[in-house]
């Protein structure tokens, strides 16, 4: 047997000659793996536990004839890194030796073969012979970071994973366990990005990724998977391999490779449904985006076998994740994919949509426009005759809700009706309205192609004063029901500011005193009959109404009486017109009339909108009275706890039709997921999923390193008018425990109608959501105030006190030192 081994010569020995890690090294080397070179001592080199003369003298030639003038000296046992018993940790590792120290620090290893934790592993692993080591002498890299991957998680056992752990320099602690390390967490078999490690960072993601790939290749020569060390070179950004063994903890089962990709988006939607949503707010939403979206397909003409094909779509169009409420973007394209010019006018719906970036085309399959020419023209022809039919198709609808929801005054006799009564009664709600919602969506329609056409058609002959026109039209012209709470706002604190003492009241937000300021009550009731049901998330069905719970009003007309704003001088838009296409009379023809049609459009949109919030509205009072008939039985603590059972479930209870009898389980169970994801940071914006939703490890989402673009002095967004205004800043988290005081600009992720009183104060609006027709934008430019949305991450890089300009004309947010 030969004393000293070269690495070439390494892959040629048996492994009982040089041991397991060297073999596998030497094995991975030849096939081109990045190894750093190294030579081996067998256990012939050594004799009573010290080198012999030979082997010492060998050793200062070999070493010459590695890179360097470090060496780590390791063990390479006959039975470590083996597929049963890895040894690991068992044997002595030095690191960073010098040349005339290596035949020393060779004995020490050689030593630690008879060391007492390694006979209480082998004992302990039922393995009787003893096993004294080679050694490795091997160039020590100069690294700048470094670490272990496992090709599949220890941990959990799922194979479907790739886990980096890294450090700074060596990672010998990292190893020995004296410091955590980073953890970065990628998916198979893509390596798509899962978990990325908080604050500073020893890797950038391409490295990262780099190491992962790398444990995934050795994997795939040596048939198993395998836990590697690695290291980072100062000079060479590409990973070493230090080691490779077989992972030895008991791994699950190989699932078959998940292929289909799930984009979850946001953007638009966290507007009516901010933060954790109830379970029965989500099932009642997903019935009836599912409803109506049914509805509309048979409105248009699309086949039959068309509409079933595409059921699962339909009844999956939202999702909820870790208790927060996304799109599924995929469902939305093919179900949009069937109308006609769905090409021509995907970007004005992501416009209208809010979304921040267009949907992979990977998720786009199934998204095929029609392709019979008879069926798009039957769509084409029923559209046209929607189109036509509008304004009797809105007061048909209109009617429908009279009819359907009784005055706010009557709602009160619910609360004499029985369970069974309940349910029929939401039952006549979805029939009369959710299966016959034809002025909403044929206007939406609409609304997306004559928006997205005008604001291309302007932005075409008039650049970026055509896109300032155009965003004015759209909105803050006054006949927009989401702009006429600013106005009665306004109203009422011009009366309070003109009654002293009123104010003060105001403050104490004592419901009996503040209905007693004089003149005050009846405006204030008409608001509360008006937008009673407007409130912070305006369709969670679990969140207090505003005549439930007025203190936010209270504090908006407080806040009005105190700021004296002039109200805003609107420019009529054929001043504007003229002067951009003077001289060219066709033009502004064609301009007036897209204009005016798009305006149209968006007005009944947003007011028909509202007429969805009254329907929530009524459909919570009915889940309510549900719920105190439910308590009044015992089967309920509290009447609010309904809000934790879906809509499928209530209505089993109420018609007979339940899976099970254990309320007072599920409601528990149901509690406490609740309260787990309440302690989870919020999702991200867009989530993409391979597998199960529900798996939280099966998401990547584009994750911000903390630090990144924080030295940024200008971002740019959505520009939604107001011109420019210079302030302090408050970022809002929370609208209903922060305010923003009189001044400041309001900084927030998104905003809703149940904003309003910041907004009564706010010199101007941040928003990191949203779009030209949020509500943010409406509400800004019917108070005057200069608004930007979709700034990326603007609650992080902006901080309340920071000094800021916002110039809502052209887009921009600059930090000023």
């Amino acid at each position: 047997m030969t004393a000293l081994v070269t690495w070439q010569q390494a892959q040629d020995a048996s492994q009982q000659t040089v041991g397991g890690k060297a073999f596998v090294l030497a094995e991975l080397a030849v096939q081109g793996f990045k190894v750093p070179p190294f030579f081996v001592l067998s256990p012939e080199a050594f004799e009573n536990g010290g080198l012999t003369e030979t082997a010492r003298e060998r050793i200062e030639a070999a070493c010459g004839e590695l890179p360097g003038d470090l060496y780590a000296v390791r063990s390479s046992g006959r039975a470590e890194d083996g597929a049963a018993d890895s040894h690991a940790g068992q044997f002595l590792s030095l690191l960073e030796v010098a040349s005339q120290d290596v035949g020393a620090a060779a004995e020490k290893v050689f030593a630690s073969g008879l060391s007492s934790s390694v006979d209480a592993y082998r004992s302990a692993r039922g393995l009787t012979e003893v096993d004294m080591p080679s050694v490795i002498v091997q160039a020590m890299v100069n690294a700048r970071a470094a670490g272990v991957a496992f090709a599949a998680d220890p941990v959990s056992g799922r194979r479907d994973q790739v886990l980096v752990s890294a450090t700074a320099g060596l990672g010998d602690a990292l190893v020995s366990g004296e410091v955590d390390g980073e953890t970065w967490r990628f998916s198979l078999p893509k390596l798509e990005l899962l978990e990325t490690p908080a604050g500073e960072a020893a890797l950038n993601l391409d490295e990262a990724r780099a190491v992962a790939r790398l444990c995934v290749e050795v994997t795939g020569k040596k048939g198993a998977p395998q836990d590697i060390e690695w290291a980072l070179g100062q000079e060479d950004g590409a990973p070493y391999l230090l080691q490779a063994r077989p992972i030895t903890t008991q791994l699950l089962p190989a699932a078959p490779a998940e292929t289909r990709l799930l984009v979850f988006d946001n953007s638009n939607i966290v507007e009516s449904y901010p933060g954790i949503v109830s379970p029965l707010t989500y099932s009642f939403a997903v019935t009836a985006y599912a409803r109506v979206y049914r509805t509309f397909l048979n409105l248009i003409g699309t086949p039959p076998d068309v509409n079933r094909a595409h059921s699962s779509d339909l009844a999956n169009m939202l999702a909820r994740i870790d208790g927060r409420l996304y799109y599924n973007l995929g469902n939305w394209y093919r179900l949009l994919s069937l109308l006609p010019f769905f090409s021509s006018n995907r970007q004005h719906m992501e416009t209208m949509m809010g979304v921040s970036e267009p949907l992979p085309d990977e998720a786009m399959a199934g998204a095929e426009p029609t392709k019979s020419f008879l069926s798009g023209f039957v769509m084409v022809a029923r559209l046209a005759w929607a189109a036509v039919r509008l304004k009797k198709t809105h007061a048909g609808f209109m009617e429908r809700v009279e009819e359907t929801i009784p005055p706010r005054e009557d709602w009160h006799r619910l609360s004499a009706k029985s369970l069974s009564e309940l349910a029929t009664e939401y039952r006549r709600v979805e029939l009369a309205l959710l299966d016959d919602w034809d002025a909403p969506i044929v206007n939406d329609f609409l609304c997306m192609m004559a928006f997205g056409g005008s604001r291309k058609l302007l932005e075409t002959w008039a650049g970026q004063a055509g896109l300032a026109l155009h965003n004015d039209v759209m909105i803050g012209q006054g006949d927009i029901i989401s702009a006429e709470p600013a106005r009665l706002i306004r109203e009422m604190g011009e009366l309070v500011r003109q009654s002293p003492g009123a104010v003060e009241v105001l403050q104490r937000e004592e419901t009996g005193e503040v209905f007693a300021v004089p003149g005050l009550a009846p405006l204030l009731q008409h608001y509360l009959n008006r937008f009673g049901d407007r409130r912070i998330g305006e369709l969670k069905l679990e969140q207090p109404t505003l005549d439930e719970a007025p203190e936010a009003l209270f504090r908006a007309v407080a806040a009005a009486a105190r700021r004296d704003v002039a109200e805003p001088v609107r420019t009529p838009p054929d001043d504007r017109l003229k002067k951009l296409f003077g001289g060219k009379p066709v033009k502004r023809f064609a301009a007036r009339l897209a204009l005016g049609y798009a305006k149209a459009r968006v007005r009944d949109r947003e007011n028909l909108r509202f007429e969805r919030t009254r329907i929530f509205g009524y459909a919570r009072r009915v889940f309510r009275a549900m719920g105190a008939t439910l308590t009044a039985t015992g089967q309920l603590e509290t009447q609010d706890e309904v809000f934790l059972l879906s809509l499928e479930e209530l209505l089993g209870i109420a018609e007979g039709s339940a899976s099970g009898g254990d309320i007072s389980g599920l409601i528990a169970l149901r509690r406490k997921e609740q309260e787990d994801v309440a302690r989870l940071p919020d999702p991200p914006e867009r989530i993409l999923v391979r597998g199960s939703v529900t798996d939280r490890a099966s998401r990547q989402a584009s994750v911000r390193i903390a630090g990144a673009g924080d030295d940024e002095t200008q971002r740019n967004g959505t520009a939604c008018g107001g011109g420019v205004v210079t302030g302090i800043a408050r970022v809002i988290h929370d609208p209903a425990e922060e305010q923003v005081q009189a001044g400041e600009i309001l900084v927030a992720r998104h905003t809703d109608p149940g904003w309003i009183s910041h907004f009564a104060n706010a010199a101007a609006v941040v928003g990191e959501r949203g779009s030209v027709l949020s509500h943010s934008a409406i509400v800004s430019r019917e108070l005057g105030i200069p608004c930007v949305v979709a700034v990326n991450d603007a609650c992080a890089w902006i901080r309340t006190g920071d000094r800021i300009e916002v110039d809502g004309s052209n887009g921009w947010v600059k930090k000023i030192s």
